[in-house]
C-alpha cells in the first residue's frame, strides 16, 4: 500500500497527517473543499515534507470527483478526516452534521466498493463514549448516548462501517481520537480556525496573541480536582503517527473483512486551568481569563486507556502537553508574523 487519498487532508489533523505520510514512504494525495481549512496548509505541508503533494480542491461527497481521484491517483487506501468536528455548532445544525459526516461516508463507502479499494482508517472520537461510566476509558466502555450530534455522527459512522466491512472486501480502522492539539515543531501548520475557535487551544493561543481580550473557562463547578472539564490532550504530531501505524496493521490483516476500533489519547488527564498554568508557564505568558456558565455538550472528564493503542498498533505518545503548548504558541506567532 502507496498511494493514500486523504480526505480533509488540508485540516488540521489532516495537514500533518500528510507530512507524516510522506516522511514513511507514502504517497499521499489531498481532497479537500476548505470548508473547515485553509489554503496556506498546502505551502506549509509542502516546506516541511521538501515534496510537492497532489491536491484536488472538492468535496468528498462528489462521487464522480471520487472515483476519478481514485482512479488518475491508482488509490491503494483511504484516511478519513473530511467531518464536520465543532460540538456546539452541532447542536445549532444537526443537519448539516448528519449529511456531510453521515451521508457523505456512505457515499465514500460505495465509492471504495466500486473501485476495489480496500483500506480506510477513520477519524472517530471519545464523544462516542458520552459521559463515562468510569475512568480511564477502554475500548470495551459502554458507548451511551451522545452529548452533541456531532458525538452521535461518529457513533452511527463507526456503525456503518462496521456493517460495510461485512459486506465488502474492507480493512477498516476507527481511531477514536481524544483532544489533540499542538503544532509541527517547524511553526509551518497548525490548528487555524474558521471565526471563533470552538477548541480550547486555539483560544488561549489567540487571547496570548492580543486577538481575544480573555479567555473563558466554561463552569468551575465540575466534580474535578479544580473544578473545570478534565481531558486527555494529545499532541497532534503523535496523533498523525498513529495513522501511520494504523495503515501497517490494516495492511497485515489476512482476511477479507477486518474492523477494529482503538482508542488514541496520552493515557492522562488534563483539566481547562492545568492547560492554562501550563501555557503559561512553558511560553512566560500571563493569560487573562473569566469563568463563565457551563456549555452545553460538554462532558465533566474523560481520559483513554491506550493499552491497546500500545499491542495491536505499537504506538504511544512521545510528546507531553507542554511539547504541545511550547509548539501551538510558535504556531500562533508565526501567523501573526505573516
Amino acid at each position: 500500500m502507496k498511494n493514500i487519498l486523504v480526505t480533509g487532508g488540508a485540516g488540521f489533523i489532516g495537514s500533518h497527517t500528510v507530512v507524516e505520510l510522506v516522511d514513511s514512504g507514502y504517497t499521499p494525495v489531498i481532497l479537500d473543499n476548505f470548508s473547515n481549512s485553509n489554503p496556506s496548509a498546502l505551502e506549509g505541508i509542502k516546506n516541511i515534507a521538501k515534496t510537492d503533494v497532489s491536491f484536488y480542491e472538492g468535496d468528498y461527497q462528489n462521487t464522480e470527483l471520487l472515483r476519478d481521484i481514485i482512479k488518475k491517483e491508482k488509490i491503494d487506501g483511504v484516511i478519513h478526516f473530511a467531518a464536520f468536528k465543532a460540538v456546539g455548532e452541532s447542536i445549532q445544525k444537526p443537519l448539516d452534521y448528519y449529511q456531510n459526516n453521515v451521508a457523505g461516508l456512505i457515499v465514500l463507502l460505495r465509492v471504495l466498493n466500486e473501485t476495489n479499494v480496500q483500506n480506510l482508517v477513520f477519524s472517530s472520537s471519545c464523544t462516542v463514549y458520552g459521559e463515562p461510566y468510569s475512568l480511564p476509558v477502554t475500548e470495551e466502555s459502554p458507548i451511551k448516548p451522545a452529548e452533541s450530534p456531532y458525538g452521535s455522527t461518529k457513533q452511527m459512522d463507526e456503525t456503518i462501517i462496521r456493517d460495510a466491512t461485512r459486506a465488502q472486501k474492507l480493512h477498516a480502522i476507527a481511531l477514536r481520537y481524544f483532544n489533540p492539539i499542538g503544532a509541527n515543531s517547524s511553526g509551518l501548520i497548525g490548528e487555524l480556525p474558521i471565526g471563533t475557535p470552538a477548541n480550547l487551544v486555539p483560544f488561549v493561543t489567540q487571547t496570548a496573541a492580543g486577538l481575544r481580550k480573555e479567555l473563558t473557562i466554561y463552569g468551575n463547578d465540575y466534580p474535578t480536582t479544580d473544578g473545570t472539564c478534565v481531558r486527555d490532550y494529545i499532541h497532534v504530531v503523535d496523533l498523525a503517527k498513529a495513522h501511520i501505524k494504523a495503515l501497517e496493521y490494516i495492511t497485515r490483516q489476512k482476511s477479507d473483512h477486518f474492523y477494529n476500533v482503538i482508542n488514541v489519547g496520552t493515557g492522562q488527564g488534563s483539566s481547562v486551568l492545568d492547560v492554562i498554568k501550563t501555557f503559561e508557564k512553558v511560553n512566560n505568558i500571563k493569560l487573562a481569563y473569566k469563568i463563565g456558565p457551563r456549555r452545553d455538550g460538554d462532558i465533566v472528564s474523560t481520559f483513554a486507556d491506550v493499552t491497546k493503542a500500545k499491542e495491536k498498533l505499537n504506538w504511544q505518545t512521545e510528546l507531553t502537553l507542554a511539547d504541545a503548548l511550547k509548539d501551538a504558541w510558535n504556531w500562533q506567532k508565526n501567523i501573526r508574523q505573516a
